[in-house]
This record gives C-alpha cells, sequence and structure tokens, in this order.
C-alpha cells in the first residue's frame, strides 16, 4: 500500500511538471506587484514543478503584450479600471483569463493632500479648497507655480491623472503637473512633506506603505463616480474632452494567458486562490520599505514568517513541498 501510494505521488508530480512547464512571470515596478511576482515564481517552482522566470513588466506595455503574443503568462497583480476595454476583448477573444483578485478588497486612487493641512485650511480637501489655496502647493522648480505631483511615466494612472488634470482646469489655478520619475521618487515626495509638514499635493494609491504610514485625505471633486466617462475618455491617451469623474474603485486581479491556463490548470488554479487582503499586503509593504527589502527578500520573509497564510492558498501535499524547500 506504501509503494503504491509512492506511485501515486510520483505520477502525480510528474503531470505537474508536463502541465506546467516554462511559465514568465510578469514582475511589476512597484513592491506589491513584484512581490508577488516573488511570490508566484517561488510557489510554483518549488510546488508544482514549474520552470518559472520573472521578466520586468509595466501595466499597458504587459497586458498588450500578453494579448498580442502571449507572453507573459501571468501579470501577479493588474489594476484592470486603466485597461477595461483590450481587458474585456482579451476574454472574448479567449487570449487572457481573468484569475482571482490579487487584492481581495479592491484598489483606491485619488487626488490626495496630507491630514495636517487641514488644520489650517478646513476646505483643502475639496477641488474649491485646492483651487483656492494653490499657491501653498509650491513648485520645486518654479516658485511662480504650484505643484501637483503626477503619475510615473508608463504607468496607466499617467494617462488617468493627465486627463483629470486637464479636466479640473488645475493649469488655470496655476498648477503644473511634477513627473516623479519613478515610484520611489512619488513616495519620497510625500515622505518629505510630511517631514517638514509641508504642503503636498497629488496622485496616489491604495494599499501602500505610504498611506499606511502617513495620514492623507482624498480630494473631493465634487463630481461622484462618471464610470462611462473614466472607461471611455480619463483612461484613453487619446481623450481630447476630458470630464471630471472621481476615481471608481479598481478591482485588482490576477491575469493569465488563455494558453497557461489551459495547459496548466493546477498552476492556473494556485493564481486564482493567492489574495492579500489591503491589510496583509501594507504590513508587507511597510516591512519592504523599513528593511530596504526588493521583491525577493520581501518574498523570503513572507514564506518564512506568514506560513498560514501561504498554506492556505494550497493542496496540503503542494504546501509541504513548499515548505520543505525552506
Amino acid at each position: 500500500m506504501k509503494l503504491l501510494f509512492t506511485f501515486v505521488l510520483l505520477i502525480s508530480s510528474t503531470v505537474q511538471a508536463q502541465e506546467c512547464g516554462r511559465v514568465s512571470i510578469a514582475d511589476m515596478n512597484w513592491n506589491s506587484a513584484s512581490l508577488m511576482a516573488h511570490i508566484d515564481q517561488y510557489i510554483l517552482n518549488h510546488g508544482y514543478d514549474c520552470e518559472a522566470e520573472l521578466i520586468p513588466g509595466d501595466s499597458i506595455p504587459t497586458i498588450t503584450s500578453m494579448y498580442n503574443k502571449g507572453q507573459p503568462d501571468i501579470a501577479p497583480e493588474f489594476w484592470t479600471n486603466g485597461s477595461k476595454e483590450l481587458l474585456s476583448k482579451g476574454m472574448k477573444e479567449k487570449r487572457l483569463r481573468q484569475a482571482g483578485p490579487a487584492l481581495s478588497q479592491g484598489g483606491e486612487e485619488g487626488f490626495w493632500v496630507p491630514e495636517y493641512l487641514l488644520e489650517q485650511y478646513p476646505n483643502i480637501n475639496t477641488l474649491a479648497g485646492i483651487k483656492e489655496h494653490a499657491d501653498i502647493f509650491t513648485h520645486p522648480e518654479d516658485p511662480e507655480l504650484s505643484a501637483f505631483y503626477s503619475c510615473p511615466a508608463g504607468w496607466v494612472c499617467q494617462i488617468t491623472s493627465e486627463n483629470l488634470f486637464n479636466a479640473l482646469n488645475l493649469a488655470d489655478a496655476g498648477f503644473e503637473a511634477v513627473d516623479p520619475g519613478s515610484a520611489a521618487g512619488l513616495s519620497g515626495s510625500i515622505a518629505k512633506a510630511y517631514s517638514r509638514k509641508e504642503p503636498w499635493f497629488g496622485y496616489y494609491w491604495s494599499p501602500t506603505e505610504v498611506l499606511g504610514k502617513y495620514e492623507m485625505v482624498k480630494v473631493d471633486f465634487g463630481t461622484g463616480v462618471d464610470l462611462k466617462e473614466y472607461q471611455t475618455c480619463t483612461t484613453q491617451p487619446d481623450c481630447l474632452n476630458p470630464k471630471a469623474t472621481m476615481y471608481p474603485a479598481s478591482p485588482v486581479l490576477s491575469i493569465t494567458t488563455e494558453s497557461f491556463a489551459v495547459e496548466a490548470p493546477s498552476a492556473y488554479e494556485y493564481i486564482s486562490t493567492r489574495s492579500f487582503t489591503n491589510q496583509q499586503m501594507s504590513k508587507m509593504l511597510a516591512w519592504m520599505e523599513d528593511n530596504q527589502a526588493n521583491g525577493e527578500e520581501a518574498m523570503y520573509y513572507f514564506l518564512e514568517t506568514y506560513p498560514e497564510l501561504w498554506q492556505a492558498w494550497l493542496p496540503k501535499e503542494i504546501s509541504q513541498r513548499v515548505k520543505n524547500t525552506l
């Protein structure tokens, strides 16, 4: 009976290896996505006998490549609001497959100011208040202008924040968009403002270590959410006449190619199950920042520190295989 059980396990491992094979995973250039990419690579390699490799990724280039070329196989963390049309088209044409939620509570985007500004400027969390007190948001390169910190180039939010900047007529109020250069540059600008208790106004998203560490208040445009406007214009690079709308809550999903889902069903099932709450991810992001850790270092910390979380994503035998490698 023991020999039969061992034989079944060997056959099971062989089947998993055959159905998985080579897998490419997009390693996006922000911490939560990079952490997930490294976790996926480790678990797929050691639990499912895959040959998973990480390749550099970014929101729009990755989903476009997945649609057109079928590579990479997995985008672990994809904020779907910015590319709904392409994602919907890809699923309809059986090129892309929507797996489970990467962040079970979704993501939040908006324009923000530090909470401490409300003490002196009670209406600073409204569009009217922002324009009324535009002069306090000093531009780092031109004191005659007011600074709005935009989203890093290449991200979907660069398009949305630029369109909303125009829709809200912020240039008419004296603002100029400041390109932070990177996610680190954007978060660094908030940290710098907070350390000096200075005004700051710009785009950011949650869950992040920054909004967990610094108390920020979302600016109310007074428009509510116009989902149709957001999907058909705000998110489009060629939107000629954008109208103001608040950001809708963003489903944050794991996306795979259809071929990966069909050829590696067990591995796909794991990707569909793996998910973080905002609190769980914020804790990890705070640890990464405090320890200057990259995605790989954070992956080892996560697997060793939170076994009860990742083991719940896996069948018992796969969980044990991963555990034995740590």
